[in-house]
Order: C-alpha cells, then structure tokens, then sequence
C-alpha cells in the first residue's frame, strides 16, 4: 500500500475515496499537485478546517505539493446549510476574511522548498467570468436530476433553497477543473460533508477534459457521545488567538476525554506510530495522569499558535491552581485568563472590595455567608494566597498587571476578577 495512503488510514483520516488503489498507484508514479478549499465564512478558520490541512501536511511531508484554495468567490454565495439559507455577508468583509484566513493556512503549511504550497483565490478565475459562458461551458454538464438528489438538496425542498445555494455545487466544481488545467491538480480532499461536491468536480472533469482525477474526504470528527467536535458551551474552537486565546485552545485539548483523546492525538499530532502507541499505553496503565491529554494539547498548541505561546498557557494553568507564582504572568495571558474564567468587573471608589465581595464576584461561592464559611475553613485563596480575614480590604498592590484578581476555593474552584478604577 502507498506509504500517505497508510499513514492517513493508520490516523483515521480516510473516510471516503473515488478508488483508494488507484490514488495510491497515482501517489506512487510520482510528485503531484492535491487541494483543499477554504470558505471565508468567518474572520478565522476552525477545527474542521484544521483537519484537512493534517491531510495536506502528510502529503508534503511525502513530497506532494498541496494548493491552498480560499474562496473569495464560493464565500460570497455559501455552501448550502441542512437547515436554512445562509446570510450573505458584505463583499468586503468576505475579501477582508480571504487575506485573514490566507495569512492563517500559509502559517501551516510550508509554503517554501521543492513541495511548496500555493495559495489561490477562486475569486480570481470567477470575477471575469460571463453568466452566459458559465452556463454553457459549466452548467450544461451537470444533470439537475442529480443536483436534487443531493442530501442537502433534498433536506431543504420543503422549506425551500434559492439558486444561489442550489448552484453552489458547480462553481466548486470549476475550481477544480481551473487547478487542473492550471496546475494539474489530480486530487482533491474535504470532509465527508463535502463529498457531493468533491465529486462533482471529479465528474465535471470526466465529462468536459475526459480527465481521470482522484478525490478524498475525511471523516467528521466527534466526541464520544456524537456531538461535533472543536465546539464548546462558549462556541466554536477557533485558530485565530483573538477569537480563541492560546490559553482556552490548551485547556480544551487538555480536557479531551479519555474515549476519544488517541484518536485525537492521531489527527492533529505529528509524532510517530510508535510514539503514540506508548503514550496509549501509559494512558490506559495511568489515565489519572492524562498523559495523552498533555500530549495532545502541547502538541496543537505548538503547531498553531508557537510553542512560546503554549509555554504561556501551560505557566497560566499552573499559576491558576496555586502551582507557580500569578505575578510571574504577563498582562495579555491574564487577560485571556480573564476571559476564559468569565470575569467579572468591578468598580472601586471610596472604598476597595473585601475578599467576600471579591470570592462572589469572582463565582466561586453563591453567596456572602458561603464566602465567609470558605475564609473559615480555610479553602478561600487571593491571588494563590490563603486568606484568614473574609473583611480583608484589596490594596493597590495586590492587583496582577495593575488590573487583576484570582481567587479561589478549595483546589479546583477559580475564578477571575477585572478591577476598573
């Protein structure tokens, strides 16, 4: 079996392909040119899109050379939704995302060297494009009793779809057939929720250049219980620190769960087969060691956002559970802290707030009486620092970075105050 095809079966990555066998004979004659397409649909890309761009770092790894598409021009229509019509958004805030979400994926993957990846905009072939060109050389080979058989389609025949979404299918389709024309492009990859389109493109190209091109989808990642994975209560994983900090990345590849955290670790770790298998080992001698957990979160967190950054995240959760000094962090980590805690703000005037104001702001007790039997029992902590006085004012000098305030009950409880003055 061809060596990428093994490696992304071994890392759960196949789910659908046109002919397994064929590509890995097409991956083994020789270098060839595979993409990927990104829809700005959003300021940043997410975990999903992170996915395929694993996929693409094998394929260079191996000496293939991945294209990078950003849809300058599909983003400004929307992949159609199962549920409602999409809102269109401003063009130019749809170009504004383009160069935000270009800057993101040539940060992953290597855009220098023999395998180095190419950055397009389909926005560039499709601008100038006539709709009366497009409907004779595009639209006259798609079949518009197969583009209603469609999953998507068909969910939304009740409700209704307009055009606009319903032809979405043949401009991806196009893409593929530019970046085949342009730059060879034999192979196209995406999520098995993209598959209908990845195989439109396939078919346009059979049936308009008589062209043989290969396709393959990955699966959609999930948690154990089948709910989509890279989202939380709060919203959805992003790539982009001001949208997801650093901090709140790390913390929530550190809390994956146990049922799923290898298969994770496949995905999004770049460490060998042998290096996994002996942290799975370890992991099922000693789970309450969450070494794969560790493994997984340094090793995202690396890639993504620069291990200097993870180093922060990986001080700030120490420092948060009384484990190293909270003086020792900077301004923007406490701030992302802050954020990630739900901090609260809270005024000073004539007088600073007490330990029991600051132990109910911060929401690590439910009430007054509740601070005051917490500094009683001893469980109430201030910046990491035992409290014994619930009456206790806040002085000028124990703010963190001139504005902060962590507290704490007992080992695990945390939570963060904003001082404004």
């Amino acid at each position: 079996m061809n060596a990428v095809i093994e490696e992304l079966r071994w890392r759960g990555l196949i789910a659908h392909s046109t002919d397994l066998d064929a590509l890995g004979a097409h991956l083994d004659a020789g270098s060839i040119s595979a993409y990927v397409g990104f829809d700005p649909t959003a300021p940043s890309i997410h975990m999903g899109n992170l996915v395929q761009l694993m996929v693409h770092r094998v394929l260079q790894r191996a000496g293939h050379r991945p294209i990078l598409l950003v849809g300058g021009s599909t983003g400004l229509i929307g992949d159609p939704k199962q549920s409602a019509e999409r809102v269109m958004n401003d063009v130019d805030v749809v170009h504004e995302w383009v160069e935000r979400i270009r800057a993101q994926v040539g940060r992953l993957i290597d855009l220098d060297g023999p395998s180095a990846a190419r950055l397009v905009n389909n926005y560039d072939w499709t601008s100038g494009l006539s709709t009366l060109a497009f409907l004779r050389d595009v639209g006259k080979h798609f079949s518009v009793n197969r583009m209603l058989d469609r999953e998507v389609v068909k969910a939304r025949l009740e409700t209704g779809i307009s055009y606009t979404e319903f032809s979405y299918v043949l401009l991806q389709s196009l893409d593929y057939r530019e970046l085949y024309r342009t730059y060879g492009c034999t192979l196209q990859t995406g999520g098995s929720d993209q598959w209908g389109n990845i195989t439109a493109g396939v078919e346009l190209l059979r049936r308009s250049d008589g062209a043989r091109v290969h396709a393959l989808a990955t699966p959609l990642l999930t948690k154990a219980d089948g709910t989509k994975f890279g989202k939380t209560e709060a919203g959805t994983v992003w790539l982009d620190p001001g949208m997801t900090s650093p901090y709140a990345f790390h913390q929530y590849f550190l809390n994956a769960e146990d049922a799923m955290v290898i298969a994770y670790l496949k995905v999004f770790s770049e460490r060998s087969r042998e290096e996994i298998g002996a942290i799975e080992a370890q992991q099922v001698d000693k789970p309450f060691l969450r070494v794969a957990q560790r493994a997984l979160a340094d090793d995202i967190t690396d890639l993504v956002h620069g291990a200097a950054e993870r180093r922060s995240a990986v001080a700030a959760a120490a420092a948060l559970f009384g484990r190293s000094p909270l003086p020792e962090l900077d301004a923007p980590t406490l701030a992302s802290v802050g954020k990630e805690l739900g901090a609260s703000a809270v005024g000073v005037g004539a007088a600073w707030p007490s330990v029991v104001d600051l132990l109910l702001a911060g929401g690590v007790v439910k009430s007054k009486g509740e601070a005051r039997r917490a500094v009683g029992e001893g469980g109430a902590y201030l910046n990491n620092v035992k409290v014994a006085d619930p009456d206790a004012l806040l002085a000028p000098e124990d703010l963190l970075a001139g504005r902060w305030v962590i507290v704490r009950r007992g080992r695990k409880t945390v939570g963060a105050v904003e001082i404004v003055r």
